[in-house]
Formats: structure tokens, sequence, C-alpha cells
């Protein structure tokens, strides 16, 4: 029995010793090795305060600002502080029910934990703002106010340039690599963009000590362990605000883009896609609502068309053609066609619309003439020389050309998202028509149609390179950035001169540019002369089609208009492209001719006031605007329905005989419903059963 007793005390006593040692390590473990509880301790104790520098100022070319900042509050919330809040009377100040307080708490715990501030409401209105500040004290230390610089554009202008911002979402900041936090604000289009961490500055933090009942108190350690916020820096454009006004009013209620360049630098100094919208509808507390109109709109506000529309070049792509022409030596400046209305050198003749003796007897008379004949014969004496043996050989060749004059890649302007249009390759010709082709099978190519599409922006810069005779600069909006230093690189390919098409003699230039002139002084472009200003211009007319419907659709042509000046020492190119606007001297010369007026004089003729007035009066939208928004609002409707029951929304797209009821007819067919969706044409009828009848908008 001894021998036992003294065997089980043992093990008490080497139990006891462990669970000792066990205590004292963890104690050693809590106190000094681990700082997590220290954390927590000081996360309750001390209140972290995100102060958000203020974004770099972007000026245009005068110095006067096209976007800079102001002040508005965030509501922000800590969750683990919440403690009695008086829900009731916090949801009448910020005008909302218990139930969307619920859903915001538990996002802001998802989101971003309970111990971190996050957005309660953010971007608060003015009354809003003001009823919080007055009574915010009532709610305790768990809700306070946040200052937000908040971008404004005091011109309602350059919204596709200009771009917006937006709170950075869970991939930009996965993609960030932690770089952003949740409540962070990043462009997400445009300057606002491309420029990001030029213009987004430094975060600063303030820490402030809260007492016992979770109430400021002071700065901990008399701010010691703060950081202040470094401000962004300012982005100086070439661009000149005035013109850019002038430019969105002339495209009002129209569909297309306008570029401008200065072609000596690459300076854009205007670039307008239409439709657009007011860049300050994307800022401020109602810019979530504003934003889903936008995108539900199907005209396409938010689309940068300069950039990202493509378009046949149509016969502003003539002068290139003469170019590549007169390099190859197919034709000469002395070289003519007898056109009497068309090109017959194919089995699908081409139409010209001249149709007078002598209008193409020259290259510089085809040029001012937009002679079709003309320049599809060059087209085929380009890819079926002799000297090439093939004509796919001649082809690529040409490709080489349209290649070097922009034509087919992206140029790398200083904006996200830019096309590259088309150029096909032989291999593209080869499989549509399976290696049997000639070049009367793509002969539209000369004058600038079949598979040839381009953005505005590229066809500005290949007129870029016909003033400047052989170079370019890539087109871009920033001459230069606050404090550059040598690690700012962002701007050197800008600053680059592009010698691409050098080895085409000057006096093919010049015979190209003679006969761009002579299309505004006695041929296509004669609405475009300005008094005093020396101009080269070059209209053009493309077709336009678009599928309606599942329809290959052909609509009304597209008007286009590119030109220079002055002619001796170009300061300003522009391209124009109004989308079913018929000739290119009806709708784009104007533009273009008023835009070179202001841009070079400062100011526009009294006379010609009323010409501004008269196009931006005028809405050229095309018809199927109209149709395809019913289409596509009457198919969210339907949707909705199917998912929820809720009809208000399909009350619209109902004949008025349907839309109030006796109650609600719970034979309709919801799964013929969602089958019919598919089709894409929503037609009301289509959506019911044959007993209800009702007629389409």
């Amino acid at each position: 029995m001894p021998v036992f007793n003294q065997s089980r005390s043992y093990i008490i006593r080497i139990i006891f010793v462990i669970t000792f040692a066990v205590i004292i390590g963890q104690l050693f473990n809590l106190q000094i090795v681990s700082s997590k509880y220290q954390k927590l301790a000081q996360e309750n104790a001390v209140l972290k305060k995100v102060i958000y520098p203020s974004r770099g100022v972007i000026y245009d070319n005068k110095n006067r600002p096209i976007s800079n900042n102001t002040l508005m509050y965030d509501l922000m919330v800590t969750p683990s502080e919440i403690k009695g809040v008086d829900t009731a009377s916090l949801c009448n100040l910020l005008e909302i029910d218990t139930a969307e307080f619920r859903s915001r708490m538990l996002n802001a715990v998802v989101k971003n934990g309970r111990y971190r501030p996050t957005a309660f409401e953010a971007l608060l209105p003015p009354e809003k703002y003001a009823r919080l500040e007055e009574n915010l004290w009532r709610f305790g230390s768990g809700f306070f106010l946040q200052e937000r610089p908040v971008r404004q554009y005091p011109y309602n202008a350059g919204a596709h340039l200009a771009g917006y911002i937006g709170e950075a979402d869970s991939g930009i900041i996965a993609r960030s690599n932690g770089f952003y936090q949740a409540g962070d604000y990043v462009g997400r289009s445009g300057l606002e963009s491309y420029y990001e961490r030029v213009l987004m500055g430094q975060r600063g933090i303030q820490y402030w000590i809260k007492d016992n009942k979770n109430r400021v108190v002071g700065r901990f350690q008399k701010g010691a362990f703060d950081s202040a916020a470094v401000a962004g820096r300012n982005l100086h454009t070439y661009i000149n605000i005035e013109l850019q006004q002038l430019a969105e009013k002339l495209m009002a209620h129209k569909m297309g883009a306008i570029v401008a360049i200065d072609p000596k630098t690459g300076g854009i100094v205007s670039m307008v896609s239409g439709p657009d919208y007011n860049p300050n509808s994307l800022t401020g507390s109602e810019k979530q609502k504003n934003y889903s109109k936008l995108v539900l709109d199907v005209a396409g506000p938010l689309l940068n068309r300069a950039i990202k529309g493509q378009y046949p070049a149509g016969s502003t792509y003539k002068p290139l053609e003469a170019l590549i022409g007169l390099d190859e030596g197919v034709i000469t400046p002395a070289s003519g066609i007898d056109c009497r209305g068309a090109y017959y050198g194919c089995s699908r003749p081409v139409k010209c619309t001249e149709h007078w003796v002598g209008h193409a007897a020259n290259l510089r008379l085809a040029i001012a003439n937009s002679c079709n004949s003309f320049f599809s014969n060059a087209y085929r004496l380009i890819v079926d020389n002799p000297s090439y043996g093939n004509v796919k050989v001649g082809y690529e060749k040409w490709k080489d050309y349209m290649n070097g004059f922009g034509y087919g890649g992206r140029l790398g302007v200083d904006l996200p998202s830019e096309d590259k249009g088309n150029i096909p390759d032989t291999s593209v010709y080869n499989k549509v028509y399976k290696g049997s082709w000639n070049s009367c099978t793509n002969v539209t190519l000369g004058i600038g149609q079949d598979m040839m599409l381009a953005t505005p922006l590229q066809i500005a810069n290949a007129i870029c390179i016909v003033a400047n005779k052989g170079y370019y600069y890539v087109p871009h909006f920033v001459k230069s950035i606050d404090g550059e230093t040598a690690e700012d690189t962002i701007l050197n390919k800008f600053r680059k001169r592009h010698d691409v098409l050098g080895h085409i003699p000057d006096n093919y230039y010049q015979t190209v540019i003679d006969g761009m002139q002579d299309v505004v002084e006695v041929g296509t472009a004669r609405i475009a002369k300005i008094p005093g200003i020396d101009m080269c211009a070059k209209t053009g007319t493309a077709e336009n089609f678009r599928v309606i419907d599942h329809k290959r659709t052909q609509l009304k042509d597209n008007s286009l208009f590119v030109c220079f000046a002055p002619k001796e020492d170009p300061k300003i190119v522009i391209a124009v492209v109004v989308e079913n606007a018929g000739f290119g001297a009806t709708w784009a010369a104007p533009i273009g001719s008023l835009m070179v007026e202001k841009y070079l004089n400062d100011t526009l003729r009294t006379e010609r006031l009323k010409e501004v007035d008269r196009i931006a009066s005028s809405d050229l939208m095309p018809d199927w605007i109209g149709r395809e928004q019913f289409k596509a609002d009457s198919t969210r409707a339907f949707k909705w329905y199917h998912i929820t029951n809720d009809s208000s929304y399909i009350k619209k797209y109902l004949h008025k005989s349907l839309q109030t009821p006796a109650k609600r007819d719970t034979t309709l067919p919801r799964q013929r419903i969602v089958l019919l969706q598919k089709n894409d044409a929503m037609e009301p009828k289509k959506f019911l059963p044959p007993k209800m009848k009702t007629t389409a908008a």
C-alpha cells in the first residue's frame, strides 16, 4: 500500500508541474512573444482614422482645371462598437428602414471585419450630412464622419477623356496585392485610370485614444505615430477646354466621334464621343444611380467611340492610298482615269458620285473630287504590281503600308481599352474565299471599305502623318506631370518621334497635300472653307450596316471628314465621324470646319454662331435606338417578373386595358416567358398567353 501511494503522489506532482509549465509558457507567449491581444486591446482603446488625400488636378492647355476636388463626407461604422444604438432614430436621419440598416451592418462585417471602420453610407448629400453632424453624438463612437475628397468637373465636359473614379472592388484590391484597401477610390476609366498612380496620392493615418465608454478623448501619443496624407500630383494636358465644349455641343443628339490633334507633338486637344454624358453625374451621392442609367442606355453613352468605335474609313483613306501608289510607282501625279460614274474593271461595278468628264484626269483632281473609279483602279495596281508576282504578296505589301499609317493596331494613346481596328491579313481572305481571291474580290478596300475598319483616333493620326510628311508622335493628352523625376517614365513613349513612312519622298506628300487643299477650294468640301486659312481636307461617305432583329440591315451612310491647317505649318488635325448622317460634306465637314476656325482663331465669326446652333439642335440619332431600347427594357422587365412575380415593371409594356386587372392572372405561363427571352425581340404580345391581347409600342 505505501508503494502504491508513493507512485500516485509522484504522478500527481508530475501533472501539477506540467500544468503550471503550460500556464507559465502561455503567459510568456501572450505577454512577451505574441502581439495578438495587444493589438486587440489597442484596437479597443485606439481609433485608427484613414485620411484620404486629394487627387491630383487635371489642367487644360491654358492651365484651367478641367477636373479638381471638393470635400464630401462618408458615414463610417465600426460594427464591434455598436451597442445600444437608437436604430429607429438613426434610420430616420438616413431615410432608410431597419431592414436596410441590418443589411448594411452585415455587409460592413463581411467586407471589412467587426473591428475596422467601413463606409455605412458613402458621399452623403449636403442636407443629410448636416442632419448627421448635428445628431451623431447620440449614437456613440461606433459611427463617425470621415472627409472624402470627391471629383468635380467645373466645365461639365470631357467625360470620356477624363474618366471617373469609383470605390476599389475586391478584384482591384486582389490585383494590387494589398496596395489598395477597402474604401479606397481608384480611377475606373479615362485619364483617371491611366494615370491612377500619379493622381491618387498617399493615404494618411491618424490615431485617436478612446476611453472606457468608447469616447474619443485625444490623439494617441500626441500624434507621434500619425502619417500625413500626400496629395496626388497634377497633370498638365494639351486639351483646350473651350474647343472641347464646342465639340460636345456640335455632337449633341448625334452618334459618332471627333478627334483633334496637334500633329507636331501628338497632343490631343479635343476628343468627343457621342452620345456623351455629364461627368459630374458619376461623382457624388447619386453616382451609382446615374451609372446604372448610363449602363442600360443602348445608345452607349459610356462607350468612347473615339478609341473603340470601328468604322470603314471611306474616302478619308484615299490620300493614304495615293501615297502608297506613288511610292510603289504604279501611279504618278499625272495619272488619270476616264470615269463616267462607275468603275467597271471588275465584274461588280463600283459606283462614283461624279459623272462629269475630266473629274479624275490627274491625281489632284481625283483627290479633290473623290473619284471612286480612280482609287479602285489604284488599289488593284498596287496589289497586282508585277514586281511581286502574286496578288497575295502584293496585298501583304499594301497591308505593311497601312500598318505604317497606324491602321490595324493600337496606337498606344494614354487611355485604357483602345481598340485596334481591322486590316485583315491574307489568311482571313483565304479562309473566307477558300484561297481563291484576287484584287477584284476586295476592290472596295480602294475606297476605304470592305473589311477595313479604323477608329477615329487612327484616322486622325494617319492624317497627322500626311501633314508631317512621314512622321508622328503617339497621340496623347498629358504634356507634363508636376514634379517629374527621372523615375517618371510614363510619358517617355509619347515624346519619341516615329518616322515610319519617311522613305516616301516629300514631293509625293506635297502632291497629295495639294490635292487635299483642292478638296476645300474646288472639290467636295467647299462648304468647309474658312477665309484666311489654307485648309487641306478629305470628305468621306461610308456604307453603314447593323444587325437588327437578327438581320444585317443597311442604314444611312456614315458622314466622315478629315482635315489639317494651316497647309504650310499644320497646327491642328481633325477627324469627324457622324453615324447615319449621309454625305461627308453634309454634317462632318461643317463640324470640322468650325473646330478648325475656333482653334486657330480662338473665336468664331458672328455669322458662324448660327451654324453652331443649327448643327447642335439637329437630332441625327438613328431610328433603331428607340426600338432597341424598348426590347432591352422589356426583356429585363419580364425577367424580373419571372424571378419575383412583381408585375409593376411590365405594365408599361402592356396594353392599357391590361394594366389594372381585377386580379392577377395566375395562369400566365411563366415558363413560356423565359423561353421567349432568348429570342431577343421583346414585343409584349409574345409574352402573353393567346387569350390576352395587347398592342406593341
